[in-house]
């Protein structure tokens, strides 16, 4: 923190305690975060060097240590943030590289002056060449391995005696030998093809250079840290949308103290079908609860579609307008009918089937257009199907499947039909639920999350994984780009890098 000593000295006393009180206040806040970061990460050393292995099966033993080291390498990204610049933290010695092998093939990336004249007040002397710094970055392209070498010209003015030399661009991981390239090769087979670190420990090795999980753990952590920001600008934006789809599929978490797994729940959030922006943000928790939905949404009051699961009501109390989802609804008499042919699940599928014929022809009209379509053709036939529905309800008993299929549709018809009134509003959830389906196919593989810090720091990279997909773009290479411009681009404008206004950079 810098303070202005002149400054100081003009103010009062009144002023004076007030600039104290605030100083105060943010210190508290730093030890604060401080004191919690430093908690965590002695947490999970604790749990990564003393954990009792006989617990677990070799596999879940991977996926454990794995996660607990990308969460050692997200604190600690996230403490050196915390710290001044030129702190003794900062400064800190690095441990000894092994050095590259020989065998993979280079690329000289080099950085000289544009100039060789000195630039030294009064000078312009010829600069000459005396030397220069090699450094090296191990990239990737899927299935090679090639070796980046950075190579940076010292140029000296023999008049003035300065040292010309061209500063090589920030890396994500500065110190570290990976490319962008490789991190994003990282974060794309684990976050989007579900590949385990261990088992792209085995496919690298394959490649020539078997990166230690341990290693690769520690870049996810690290990249996680770094990429948060954009996933928050991506949650903003979401939020600044009138109409939002909200879903929630079951996630295993372990719980290292006793070698067992629990329930938590990644949820989704994506803008309504018909809104111009395709985004999707995961929201990793450690249950179902309904506070995890208002957390999310804030002070959002917009129309949200989802299915009957009650943690929404609480959001609807607060002035969320609840939108049905007509496929829920027709999902019950479709099970009906499968199970015993059932007359009253056949005649209501019928009706659900005009509906969404028109739906169909509705899709490519405008908004205008489509509320007219919608209140001509589908109103009279809902209206027509909820009187049937409810004469259908009193000839059937209270307890059986039939009843509790009609009473789904009933209790919700005003939020099951609110499409009919609304352009804008899509007719069922199906648009958020084939945007979680590859999460849960990806469940097979990770077989659970291995703390809540590794859960949502998943949730995050898939966030922007998914939204790349929606928008055509290759996950791998928008990852890339990011990661390459992230450490210099201006926070400001981390809007650009949203995968919906993402556009590549020239280099």
């Amino acid at each position: 923190m810098v303070i202005d000593e002149q400054a100081l000295g003009e103010l009062d006393a009144a002023q004076l305690r007030e600039v104290t009180q605030r100083l105060l206040t943010e210190l508290r806040h730093q030890r604060a975060l401080n004191e919690k970061l430093a908690y965590e990460c002695a947490l999970l050393k604790r749990l990564k060097f003393a954990a009792q292995s006989e617990r677990h099966s070799a596999e879940q033993r991977n996926l454990l240590e794995e996660e607990l080291d990308s969460d050692l390498a997200a604190v600690a990204q996230e403490i050196e943030q915390l710290q001044p610049v030129g702190s003794a933290t900062q400064d800190r010695r690095q441990p000894k590289r092994t050095p590259l092998p020989a065998s993979l093939p280079r690329r000289e990336v080099r950085h000289e002056p544009d100039s060789t004249t000195c630039s030294a007040p009064g000078c312009g002397c010829q600069l000459k060449r005396i030397g220069e710094d090699v450094a090296e970055k191990l990239d990737y392209v899927p299935g090679v391995f090639t070796v980046e070498r950075h190579v940076r010209g010292k140029w000296a003015c023999a008049k003035c005696q300065t040292l010309t030399q061209v500063p090589v661009a920030a890396h994500v991981i500065d110190k570290g030998i990976p490319t962008a390239g490789l991190l994003a090769q990282v974060l794309v087979a684990k976050y989007a093809d579900h590949q385990p670190l261990y088992r792209q420990e085995t496919i690298f090795g394959r490649a020539g250079l078997a990166i230690p999980r341990s290693t690769l753990a520690q870049w996810v952590g690290s990249c996680g840290a770094r990429l948060q920001p954009v996933v928050d600008a991506l949650k903003a934006e979401v939020l600044q949308h009138r109409v939002l789809h909200g879903d929630e599929t079951p996630v295993a978490m372990l719980k290292p103290g006793n070698g067992k797994t629990h329930r938590a729940y990644l949820w989704a959030y994506a803008p309504g079908a018909f809104e111009a922006t395709r985004a999707v943000v995961y929201d990793f928790c450690e249950s179902r609860a309904g506070a995890h939905a208002r957390a999310f949404l804030g002070t959002w009051c917009g129309s949200l579609v989802c299915d009957d699961y009650a943690g929404y009501k609480g959001s609807f109390a607060l002035g969320v307008t609840e939108v049905g989802c007509l496929a829920h609804a027709r999902r019950k008499f479709f099970d009906l009918h499968a199970a015993n042919k059932s007359q009253i699940a056949g005649v209501a599928l019928a009706q659900f089937a005009r509906v969404y014929e028109i739906e169909r022809e509705v899709l490519s009209l405008s908004a205008p257009e489509r509320l007219q379509a919608r209140q001509q053709r589908s109103g009279p036939i809902l209206d027509a199907l909820y009187k049937w529905m409810l004469q259908q309800r009193q000839q059937v008993a209270g307890n059986t499947a039939t009843a509790k299929a009609l009473d789904y549709s009933l209790k919700r018809w005003t939020a099951l039909t609110r499409f009919v009134d609304d352009p804008n509003l899509p007719v069922d959830n199906n648009w958020i639920e084939n945007q979680i389906r590859p999460i849960a196919i990806g469940r097979n593989n990770w077989l659970f999350a291995g703390s809540l810090r590794a859960g949502q720091r998943a949730a995050a990279v898939m966030s922007l994984i998914q939204s790349a997909r929606m928008n055509g773009h290759d996950p791998y290479a928008y990852l890339k780009d990011v990661l390459s411009r992230l450490p210099t681009h201006k926070a400001s404008r981390i809007d650009e890098l949203l995968p919906h206004r993402w556009q590549p950079s020239d280099n």
